[in-house]
C-alpha cells in the first residue's frame, strides 16, 4: 500500500444480508486488480478475506477483512462484512472506517431482512450507497423483481446504471445506460456490442429514470429536463456523481462475482462515484469542532477495531482523519487520557500485513501492542491539542448463557481470557451472578456464543462449557417472626456460648437488610452486637428455601445473655445464624424471582405472535406505541422466561424483532414452581452438592 493523497483514496465497505455474496464480490476486485493470482472460494475456504479459521470451517463472514488495491490511478481499500446479525458489531466497525458503501443484494432473494439492518447502520453514519445486485447467474435470478423492491423499501433515489443482458444460465452482460452501449463477457472478458434489440425499450426507460434521478442532484439540470432539453452522458455522470455522494441517488449496478461478470465496472464505478476522504471533508468532534483531512494538519484518527492476539497481543486499526504518522512514534489516548507508543505501522490485505512508511488522512492502518487503547477511541499527536469524536453505538447483546470452565486448568486462564475476548468483542458483556455464583456471558445470538467459544480454546487454552443460566432467585419471609435462640457448646477449657432474641420483620420490596439493636442493661455487651449482624448477614448469603441470598427484611436484636469466661463473638455470630434460620420455619418464607421489564419492537405484522408468545411466558403487558412502521411494546416478564428469547423472537420475526430488557423488581414465585425450585435444592443438598 503506497503512500498517496486523500483526493486519490476510495474507502468502502460491503455489507448485506448474510450469503449475498460480499466476500466472494471482494475476492473478485482484488484477482481483477492483480492483487491475488486465483480466485479463492468462501465454499472452500480459500478465500483471501475470510482466513480466520472460525470463518472457514462455517463458510461465512463473521469478522470484518480489509485489502487495498490501485485501480484507475486511485487506491480502494475495501472492508469486507459480516451479513449476519450476531455479527452486527463488525458492521459498524467498517461503517466507521470508510466514506461510503455498496449494497450487495442476491439477485434471487431480493431486499432482505439483513438489507434493510444494514442500510439503517449506513444510514445512521450519513453514507453514500451503491447497490450491487448479484448472482445474476443463478436460477430464479429476477432483476426486475429485485429493483422494485429495492425501491419500494429505499424510494426513488434507487437508479439503475446497468441493466442486465439474460439471466440464470443465459447471463452474459450488461447494458450501460448512462453511455447507452452493452457489452458481453467472453472468455472471461467484456467485449463491446451493440444494445440487443428486445432490450431498447426497456433501457429507454430505465435511462429517463435514470436521468430524473441524476437531475434531483442538480437544479439546472433539472429545469433543462423538464424543459425537455436533450442532457449529455458526462452532464449525467456529473449529476450522478454529485448525487451518490450527497446520497439523493444510488447507482444500482449488477453481475456475477463467482462468474467474474460486471465487476471490473463496479471498481470503475467506486473510482469515479465513491467520494474520496478530500471530499467528505473529515469529520466532527464531539463538541463541534470540524476535523477536516489536512495532512499537515495535527495528527487525529480514531480506532475502528481491536484484536486480542495471545501471541502478537493486540492488533489496533484505525481510520487517520487528519496529520500523518510515521512510524516508531507517539501518540495521546484523548478517550483514556493515556499515553501511547507507536511501532511500525500496518497495512493490512487479508491475514497478511505489511509494513508502511507513514500514513495520512483517509489511510486505514494498524499498529500492534498499544496498551490501553480500545475500540472507538481517538487518537491525536498532540495532547493540549486534544479532541474526542465520540464512540460508536453498538447493539445491545441479549442472549445470556453461563460459561464454566471444564478443568482447572482452564479456570486458570478462564479470567484472563475472557478479558482479552472483551477487548476485540463491543457486542458481548461477561459478569457474576451473586446468588448464584455463576459466570454469565450475554452475546448477540447462538452463532456468536458458538464463536467466543471456540476462540476462548484457540486463541487462549480456555475450554468453557455452556448452559442455560440459573435463574437468580431471591428468598423473604412475609410476617414477622420472635426468636430465642441460644448457643451453647462444650469441648473441654472454655466453651462457646452466644444467646439471642432478635425480631425479624418483612420489609418494604427494594429495601435489601436493616439491623438495629433494643438492647438494655448491657445484656448483650456492646462487642458483640457487631458479631450478631455479621452473622445474620453471613447466613443470609445462603437462604433456607432453595439457597438463594435473603433479601427485604429487617432484624432487631431485642434481648439475650453471655457469658463471662465462654461468650465470643464467633458464639453470637453462630447464635444469630441459627436464630435467621429458626424464623425461616415461623415467618411464612417465600421465594422470589426477578421479573424483567421488556421492550420488544416489531414491523406490525408480527404483533399478534409476538403478544401472545409474551402472554405464554407469564408476561403482562404494560402498553404499545407506534413509531416509523413498528410496534414498541412494553412487558413485565419473569427472567426466568427470558433466556432463550432472543432466539425465539428472531425465529418468530423472520429476524425483524428486536428487544431490550432491564431488572425491574422481584415478585413472589406461582406456587407450583416455587415448590419444584426447592425440591430440585433439597434433592442436591440430601445428594452432598453445592448450590
Amino acid at each position: 500500500m503506497k503512500p498517496t493523497t486523500p483526493d486519490r483514496i476510495r474507502n468502502i465497505a460491503l455489507i448485506s444480508h448474510g450469503g449475498a455474496g460480499k466476500t466472494s464480490l471482494a475476492e473478485a476486485m482484488l484477482f481483477d486488480a492483480g492483487v491475488l493470482a486465483r480466485l479463492g472460494s468462501v465454499e472452500s475456504g480459500t478465500a483471501a478475506l475470510d482466513h480466520d479459521p472460525d470463518e472457514q470451517r462455517r463458510h461465512h463472514s463473521i469478522n470484518l477483512a480489509m485489502a487495498s488495491f490501485e485501480a484507475d490511478d486511485a487506491r480502494i481499500t475495501v472492508v469486507d462484512t459480516p451479513g449476519y446479525a450476531d455479527f452486527q458489531a463488525d458492521v459498524v466497525e467498517a461503517l466507521a472506517a470508510v466514506d461510503a458503501a455498496i449494497v450487495v443484494v442476491d439477485a434471487t432473494a431480493g431486499v432482505e431482512v439483513g438489507t434493510r439492518a444494514v442500510w439503517d447502520l449506513a444510514d445512521v453514519r450519513g453514507l453514500p450507497r451503491m447497490v450491487f445486485v448479484n448472482k445474476m447467474d443463478r436460477e430464479n435470478a429476477n432483476y426486475d423483481a429485485v429493483l422494485d423492491q429495492l425501491k419500494a423499501a429505499f424510494g426513488a433515489k434507487i437508479a439503475p446504471v446497468y441493466l442486465p443482458i439474460g439471466s440464470a444460465e443465459s447471463f452474459r452482460g450488461y447494458v450501460d445506460v448512462v453511455e447507452q452501449h452493452a457489452s458481453v463477457y467472453e472468455g472471461g472478458k467484456p467485449t463491446e456490442v451493440p444494445i440487443p434489440d428486445d432490450m431498447r425499450t426497456v433501457e429507454e426507460a430505465r435511462r429517463v429514470s435514470l436521468v430524473e434521478a441524476a437531475a434531483e442532484a442538480s437544479d439546472d439540470l433539472m429545469l433543462r429536463y423538464l424543459d425537455g432539453d436533450e442532457i449529455a452522458d458526462d452532464e449525467i455522470e456529473a449529476a450522478l456523481h454529485k448525487g451518490t455522494r450527497e446520497g439523493s441517488v444510488v447507482p444500482v449496478f449488477v453481475g456475477s462475482a463467482l462468474k467474474n461478470i460486471g465487476v471490473r465496472e463496479l471498481i470503475s464505478m467506486i473510482v469515479r462515484h465513491v467520494p474520496s476522504p478530500a471530499e467528505v471533508g473529515g469529520r466532527t468532534t464531539v463538541d463541534g469542532k470540524r476535523i477536516e483531512p489536512d495532512p499537515a494538519g495535527p495528527f487525529v484518527a480514531q480506532v475502528v477495531k481491536t484484536i486480542a492476539d495471545p501471541f502478537v497481543g493486540r492488533l489496533t486499526t484505525f481510520r487517520v482523519v487528519s496529520g500523518s504518522l510515521s512510524s516508531q512514534g507517539h501518540l495521546f489516548n484523548a478517550t483514556r487520557k493515556e499515553e501511547e507508543r507507536i511501532g511500525n505501522l500496518l497495512g493490512l490485505q487479508g491475514k497478511e500485513q505489511e509494513n508502511l512508511p507513514k500514513a495520512g488522512p483517509g489511510d486505514i492502518v494498524a499498529v500492534a501492542k498499544l496498551v490501553s487503547t480500545h475500540i472507538g477511541d481517538t487518537l491525536v499527536g498532540d495532547r493540549p491539542a486534544a479532541v474526542d469524536l465520540g464512540k460508536f453505538t453498538f447493539p445491545d447483546p441479549t442472549l445470556q448463557v453461563s460459561v464454566e470452565p471444564e478443568s482447572k486448568a482452564d479456570l486458570d486462564k478462564l479470567g484472563q481470557a475472557l478479558n482479552r475476548m472483551l477487548e476485540e468483542e463491543p457486542c458481548m458483556r461477561v459478569h457474576r451472578e451473586e446468588g448464584t455464583g455463576e459466570t454469565i456471558l450475554t452475546a448477540m445470538g447462538d452463532a456468536h456464543v458458538d464463536v467466543i467459544v471456540d476462540r476462548l480454546k484457540r486463541k487462549f487454552g480456555a475450554a468453557v462449557k455452556v448452559g442455560t443460566p440459573r435463574v437468580p432467585y431471591r428468598e423473604t419471609i412475609r410476617r414477622p417472626a420472635r426468636i430465642d435462640n441460644r448457643f451453647k457448646r462444650q469441648t473441654g477449657g472454655h466453651g462457646q456460648f452466644g444467646h439471642v432474641v432478635v425480631e425479624f420483620a418483612p420489609g418494604e420490596p427494594g429495601s435489601g437488610f436493616t439491623f438495629g439493636d433494643r438492647i438494655v442493661g448491657g445484656v448483650v455487651p456492646k462487642q458483640y452486637i457487631p458479631a450478631v449482624e455479621k452473622g445474620l448477614r453471613e447466613s443470609m448469603a445462603e437462604g433456607v428455601l432453595a439457597g438463594y441470598p435473603v433479601v427485604d427484611m429487617s432484624a432487631t436484636l431485642v434481648d439475650g445473655s453471655y457469658h463471662t469466661v465462654d461468650s465470643s463473638e464467633m458464639a453470637f455470630r453462630i447464635a444469630a445464624s441459627q436464630a435467621l434460620k429458626r424464623a425461616f420455619t415461623e415467618a411464612n418464607p417465600a421465594l422470589l424471582e426477578p421479573i424483567l421489564e421488556v421492550e420488544v419492537v416489531v414491523p406490525e405484522d408480527y404483533m399478534g405472535d409476538v403478544m401472545g408468545q409474551i402472554t405464554a411466558k407469564r408476561g403482562h403487558v404494560l402498553g404499545m406505541d407506534s413509531k416509523d412502521g413498528h410496534q414498541y411494546l412494553r412487558a413485565q416478564v419473569p427472567q426466568a422466561e427470558m433466556f432463550h428469547y432472543a432466539t425465539e423472537l428472531r425465529s418468530i420475526t423472520q429476524g425483524q424483532g428486536r428487544f431490550s430488557q432491564r431488572l425491574d423488581h422481584y415478585a413472589e414465585v406461582p406456587t407450583a414452581i416455587a415448590d419444584k425450585v426447592i425440591a430440585e435444592h433439597q434433592a442436591k443438598v440430601g445428594a452432598g452438592e453445592k448450590h
